[in-house]
């Protein structure tokens, strides 16, 4: 079965959890909407995201379109948690961007939009909340192709823009009026389109141009947007159409040796691990035994051998145990305890996929005390592991007290991390105040010898 491997991604309230959980309802994987108002979402599981209304944490979900399984990563869309949006990038088949048509591009937006460049994934883009009043439909696009500097391309049209009853019609791709247009955008950068139109006397088929759109697509350089709500579902069906036609599926080599990711490492209530892997080659089964690889903070390779004792798969909403994952899927691993976040498993022959980092690391740092002193030793080991969930905190101690700063994005980050320490540790804690981080780094390095004969 074809798999492929989506991330949703948007400024924060955009609507990003509402496209999902829409998703989810109209694929047949829940029965009822939930609200990310009232903490009812699928995809918002922890309970601080679901007090809060926002993503923490990206989740993992997965529905079906037609012979298509679609693996489907829900993403935050706060700039404080950017680190879950890159570790998710690098394991991502495509993306759909949300866009929210009432504000526009927003600063985030940019963020992403250039990370998803520097991954070099395919992208389609949802226009959000066109039933909301000041909702834009033309000047939007414009926003787009201006401030995203992506060339675009409308798959649909809106009716009634701003009303609650606002709907969108998708046009007849045989129709000159969006035919013709979009055989110049095509021709822009591939000559086989020139070449077929003067073939054909200026009447390129529709099985040339879909394919020629799609190869386009694929490689980035043209981006369909799909305008609707997530709120009412209008538009919906339509970008799960366009997932199904237009986004490239994963490369699926289950004969080559294994290579897999680790991009995420959730804890259950147990302090079990949960070893989160997108598997690139190859097969993975239980009892197999693997090894981990990873660079020191020196940048010297090491090996970890491990033997996984369980495997969770995704499918149609349920996550279920199963005894082997094959290439292309995401999965769960169990008995990975000295797995960390960016750990490849495979051995030498195994090929993996090299991404630039897409965001820099935090640039502030904060001491963090416990409430009671005596508790330092319990809130570092607490620290610990939630830097395992998220590496880019980097614990530091400042002194011979024990003293902790860790490595933030911003002020909502810390008031999570103090929050999820009181829920989940027991650990009552305070932060001082935030400062910027002084980084030096050497410009070049050069070297020079001098002879001196006596």
């Amino acid at each position: 079965m074809a798999i492929v491997n989506i991330g949703i991604l948007a400024h924060v309230d955009a609507g990003k959890t509402s496209l999902t959980e829409r998703i989810l309802f109209e694929t047949g994987v829940i029965g009822a909407v939930g609200s990310v108002d009232k903490g009812t979402t699928q995809t918002d599981t922890l309970e601080l995201e679901r007090a809060r209304g926002i993503t923490i944490q990206s989740a993992v979900v997965s529905f079906q379109l037609n012979t298509r399984k679609v693996i489907l990563i829900d993403t935050p869309g706060h700039a404080d948690f950017v680190a879950e949006v890159e570790r998710s990038l690098r394991v991502l088949d495509g993306v759909v961007l949300v866009v929210s048509s009432v504000e526009g591009v927003q600063p985030q937006t940019r963020r992403l939009a250039r990370a998803i460049r520097v991954a070099g994934l395919p992208t389609l883009i949802f226009a959000n909340k066109i039933d909301r009043l000041g909702a834009r439909g033309e000047v939007v696009l414009g926003e787009i192709r201006r401030k995203l500097r992506l060339r675009v391309v409308a798959m649909n049209a809106t009716v009634g823009l701003g009303d609650r009853a606002a709907r969108v019609v998708t046009p007849d791709r045989a129709d000159p009026a969006w035919r013709d247009p979009v055989i110049d955008f095509l021709a822009e950068t591939d000559e086989r389109v020139i070449e077929e139109f003067e073939r054909t006397g200026g009447v390129p088929s529709g099985p040339f141009l879909d394919a020629a759109l799609r190869a386009q697509i694929a490689r980035g350089e043209i981006v369909p947007v799909f305008f609707g709500s997530a709120i009412t579902g209008v538009g919906v069906p339509e970008l799960l159409a366009g997932i199904e036609e237009w986004l490239p599926g994963a490369d699926e080599r289950e004969d080559a040796p294994v290579a897999a990711t680790v991009f995420k490492i959730a804890r259950r209530a147990s302090g079990e691990k949960l070893v989160y892997v997108r598997l690139f080659a190859g097969s993975l089964a239980v009892r197999q035994r693997v090894v981990l690889r990873r660079r020191d903070s020196f940048g010297e390779p090491g090996r970890i051998a491990g033997r996984i004792t369980g495997i969770d798969r995704f499918a149609s909403g349920t996550v279920a145990p199963a005894e082997a994952a094959s290439a292309g899927e995401i999965v769960g691993l169990h008995g990975l305890r000295a797995a960390h976040i960016g750990d490849q498993l495979g051995d030498e022959g195994a090929s993996f996929r090299e991404t630039a980092r897409a965001f820099p690391p935090p640039a502030l740092e904060s001491v963090v005390r416990p409430v009671e002193p005596g508790r330092i030793t319990r809130l570092r080991a607490a620290l610990e592991e939630l830097a395992e969930q998220d590496p880019l905190i980097s614990l530091r101690q400042r002194n011979d007290e024990g003293e902790i700063s860790v490595r933030l994005y911003g002020e909502i980050q810390k008031e999570v991390v103090l929050e999820t320490l009181s829920r989940e540790y027991g650990i009552g804690a305070t932060f001082g105040p935030s400062r910027a981080i002084c980084i030096e780094r050497p410009v070049g390095t050069g070297e020079a010898a001098e002879i001196i004969y006596a």
